[in-house]
């Protein structure tokens, strides 16, 4: 008889792990209390333009790749992308502009152009970068930390005998402030911490490893948006027998003796084998696992920031802006003061803006943007969200105005707004979190949700919330984690 995998919750780690399972010989079953999968990972339409609803930045290209190649398809004849030449438009208030080009030569001249910073600086900063991922990449990323296995390898051992030279009993902000001059390289590479929702002030200097990712490897655009990792791998599960039931949340994880052996879904119980949880783990243990022993030192780790997102429809094309752009505030450390210490949103907010119309024409009306315009924000305690988003947008658009020497309110023809309220409501993500728990101490990889049970047998998870952590390429990584740990069918 064939074995069977349940998969809770169909975002990008769950499409992932039902296409892993299925190659090793599942029969895979993907319950969705959405009426359509991706998770974070959607799209929205609102009058004409288009846009990607949650994560925009696109790195490790491969983690997708590696999938169709499993399944023994050219990624090329299912999901395309393209290489950036400009990875991000920074832009500062007394006019200052950078473009942060993939090439490392255009990019250093551009810096010294620009800030007077030497260009071995950065260079020296991209090589540790490099020496971080490489070392920390195979131990952290790719395999799980609460295995012994994983500590007690060749690997493992080269990596422990650099420790020192991985930054983590410094934070993030100073080994930057060691390695640059200028107070505005500092803040540019300060931002890597927002990757996964951490405080470059607390977070240790191990983050540095994400600009190699950027840098280094590459950021890159699916030729028909973010949202087609997801079209692509759905597709991908359906073609190799994955059988999805949308609209269908799952009630309760069925457990005897301490082994899963089912879920609960409306009047139905479904048995299994294995039961794969892709929801947010703190979410899980409140809801579908809540008559189970809780891990409750997790569950009260310090959540990351949210997001306030602002999808607007522009009716004018601006020729200085790209793919990706940062609009910094003028005072980082007070922003992320206001964001993790105070619960609030700081004045002077810095802006994110990701304008797909730039690469794909169709997503916005002829002369005219679809912005993506996000700022971070506290998780939710309890806040006034209404006050709270009537005042960043008008810190938005303030900052807009500044730096780019415009008016950008009449220009809004379409508008609407996701906090993290409706980021917990749409994702079950607790508290709008958008990585699960924060990395703002050293520990905070170890803090972690393990990608299995310790205490119910055949009951595994993936995705933003456990090991190795969010964004698309960790949440790949962790359904690929998870997946080799359930034995072939």
């Amino acid at each position: 008889m064939d074995k069977k995998v349940i998969i809770i919750g169909a975002g990008i780690a769950g499409l992932a792990a039902s296409i892993r399972l299925t190659v090793k010989g599942y029969q895979v079953k993907v319950f969705e209390a959405n009426p359509y999968p991706g998770g974070k990972l959607t799209e929205i339409n609102i009058d004409g333009y288009r846009f990607d609803a949650g994560p925009s930045l696109f790195t490790l290209p491969e983690q997708v790749e590696e999938l169709f190649a499993l399944a023994g398809l050219k990624t090329e004849d299912f999901f395309r992308y393209k290489k950036l030449d400009v990875n991000c438009n920074y832009f500062w208030e007394d006019g200052t502009k950078l473009s942060a080009y993939s090439n490392l030569d255009k990019f250093t001249k551009e810096v010294e152009h620009q800030l007077g910073e030497k260009p071995q600086n950065i260079k020296k900063a991209l090589d540790k970068s490099a020496y971080i991922y490489k070392y920390l990449a195979p131990l952290f990323m790719h395999r799980s930390l609460h295995k012994w296995s994983t500590w007690f390898n060749k690997k493992a051992m080269a990596s422990y005998f650099r420790i020192a030279k991985f930054g983590l009993f410094n934070t993030m902000n100073q080994a930057n402030h060691r390695q640059f001059k200028h107070p505005k390289l500092v803040q540019l590479f300060n931002r890597y911490a927002t990757y996964n929702g951490s405080n470059p002030y607390q977070t240790p200097a191990t983050l540095n490893i994400i600009p190699h990712l950027e840098f280094n490897k590459g950021a890159f655009f699916p030729t028909q948006g973010m949202h087609d990792i997801t079209v692509s791998l759905y597709n991908l599960a359906k073609h190799l027998g994955v059988n999805f039931h949308f609209n269908m949340a799952v009630d309760k994880v069925l457990v005897k003796d301490q082994i899963a052996i089912g879920i609960q879904a409306g009047d139905k119980s479904y048995k299994a084998d294995y039961i794969l949880n892709n929801m947010d783990m703190v979410t899980a243990y409140k809801t579908i696992l809540k008559e189970e022993e809780q891990p409750k030192r997790l569950l009260k780790q310090p959540k990351s920031s949210s997001a306030l997102i602002f999808y607007w429809g522009i009716k004018k094309f601006f020729p200085e802006l790209d793919l990706h752009n940062i609009l910094f505030s003028k005072d980082y450390e007070k922003e992320f003061k206001a964001i993790f210490k105070d619960k609030d949103i700081d004045d002077d907010p810095t802006v994110y803006i990701n304008i797909t119309s730039i690469h794909k024409e169709n997503d916005a009306p002829k002369g005219a943007m679809n912005w993506f315009t996000m700022i971070n924000v506290p998780n939710d305690q309890g806040q006034d969200w209404e006050s709270l988003k009537a005042k960043a947008r008008k810190a938005i658009i303030r900052k807009i105005n500044a730096t780019l020497k415009t008016d950008i309110e009449p220009l809004i023809e379409a508008e609407q707004i996701l906090d993290p309220i409706g980021i917990a409501t749409k994702t079950s993500s607790a508290n709008g979190a958008l990585y699960g728990n924060s990395s703002n101490n050293r520990y905070a990889a170890f803090l972690r949700h393990p990608n299995y049970s310790s205490k119910i047998k055949k009951l595994y998870f993936c995705g933003g919330s456990v090991h190795p952590g969010g964004g698309i390429p960790l949440c790949l990584l962790s359904a690929k984690i998870t997946a080799e740990m359930i034995p072939d069918a």
